[in-house]
């Protein structure tokens, strides 16, 4: 996988989803303000994202807090255009700036939507294979379990520790990866 991801990051390059007075630091191995109280997250913690998530060709992926564009066009690359990666934001300002980003590159089966309000995820246009948090919750939020195929997999942070969520036959198996910060889950 590691192989995958790294053409991934070359494919979808960092300076491309953030603010233009920001671009010179793209390759600072830490998030970077993208407004609106957001980040574009590090690379690294991306990259251990990404690596869990274990991301198929043709596979349908939802991500949620898609921000900046940035992990969406990276989830793009790794489903290929037999897939579909559908991201959402609840900031309306991040929504045109992360498709304006986007809209950069050739993934014309990755879109970034308004999130709805008090809604988490897109239930309307699931389930997903993989599902993708960028934005810490408190608990795994049953409404996102609600979207994941099986089998699936999701990967979010939890009260600070990264948690993935392996779903096959009915079972859904929890394992936790390290510590990290992110902005909260609403």
């Amino acid at each position: 996988m590691t192989e995958r991801v790294d053409a991934a990051f070359a494919a979808a390059p960092r300076e491309w989803f953030l603010p233009r007075a920001a671009r010179r630091r793209a390759g600072h191995d830490g998030p970077i303000q993208i407004g609106r109280g957001q980040t574009n997250s590090q690379p690294r913690t991306v990259r251990d994202m990404l690596e869990l998530l274990d991301v198929r060709p043709g596979q349908r992926v939802l991500d949620v807090g898609a921000g900046s564009g940035w992990s969406t066009a990276l989830l793009a690359e790794l489903v290929g255009p037999e897939g579909t990666v559908h991201g959402v934001e609840l900031e309306p300002d991040l929504v045109a700036f992360g498709s304006a980003n986007l809209a950069q590159g050739p993934w014309r089966w990755a879109s970034i939507a308004p999130a709805t309000p008090g809604v988490l995820g897109d239930p309307a246009h699931a389930p997903y294979d993989r599902v993708l948090v960028s934005a810490e919750a408190r608990e795994l939020p049953a409404e996102l379990l609600a979207q994941l195929a099986d089998p699936g997999r999701m990967v979010i942070p939890v009260r600070g520790t990264m948690t993935l969520v392996e779903r096959s036959d009915g079972v859904d198996h929890v394992t936790e990866h390290g510590g990290y910060r992110f902005v909260p889950l609403r």
